[in-house]
């Protein structure tokens, strides 16, 4: 099977068709997707869907850099109470964002710092969001020097270098639509790296790869990205599924599935 280790199928995006979209995921072979969260706002349409499908759909806790502002204390200390009642695989979508805006940029560092505890206190991966933080976010998680944390680089988009890095801390790349985009930087990565060190997303409805750039994405798309990889790799398909699944049931702890 394929698993999409990133996928926000919760969202207002999918409330007119998901049982359909589940449905596609199904017959693509994607049989496992797991939910980032976003913020307080998120939280309970993202454990309703799990609730619907709990073999299939599994979710995570964190508060989303995009949704960090002044009160962010008041707002993680909300989402840990989630703990007391579910059962969450990672922390997660959290990190640093300095794309749109920078007014919160200490904040979002303090943020992202607390959920690393967080992580490391509940034995949980981390699934983080870079988006112009790359390198802040690998000197951050360098100077914890702390070998239990473990993750995901989530969308990674670096160079070789960057991905060198990402891989000394321990962590994943999660490779999605970007990989099949024609100007990529991608492919020199992938092709550089071995496969051990990916997993697969779609981050839908965002992000879809070619030949579906500006339409919704979703899970059902994850062999297109799992084909550009073999392409490139010059592998069998089913070796990168195969292994990026065994990459995500070993991060996630689920092996049991």
């Amino acid at each position: 099977m394929f698993i999409d280790t990133h996928s926000h199928l919760y969202l207002e995006n999918f409330k007119d068709d998901i049982d359909i979209v589940v449905s596609n995921a199904i017959n693509s072979n994607v049989q496992k997707i797991f939910l980032p969260n976003i913020d307080k706002e998120s939280i309970e349409d993202m454990l309703l869907l799990e609730s619907r499908y709990p073999h299939i759909f599994h979710s995570m806790l964190g508060l989303h850099p995009g949704s960090v502002k002044s009160d962010f204390i008041d707002e993680i200390d909300l989402l840990k109470s989630y703990f007391d009642t579910n059962k969450f695989i990672a922390i997660g979508e959290v990190g640093i964002d300095l794309y749109w805006d920078k007014s919160f940029k200490n904040e979002q560092i303090e943020a992202f710092e607390i959920q690393i505890d967080l992580a490391i206190d509940n034995n949980l991966p981390i699934v983080i969001h870079t988006r112009e933080s790359m390198d802040l976010t690998i000197d951050i998680l360098k100077n914890r020097n702390n070998d239990k944390i473990k993750g995901i680089f989530h969308c990674f988009i670096g160079d070789i270098n960057q991905a060198r890095k990402v891989i000394e801390l321990g962590f994943m790349m999660g490779i999605g639509g970007v990989v099949t985009y024609k100007n990529s930087i991608l492919p020199p990565v992938i092709e550089h790296f071995p496969i051990d060190y990916m997993v697969l997303e779609t981050d839908s409805p965002f992000l879809p790869p070619t030949p579906y750039r500006g339409k919704r994405n979703e899970s059902s798309y994850i062999p297109i990205i799992a084909n550009k990889i073999a392409e490139l790799k010059n592998i069998d398909i089913k070796i990168i599924e195969n292994t990026t699944t065994k990459n995500a049931l070993e991060l996630f702890s689920l092996n049991e599935l």
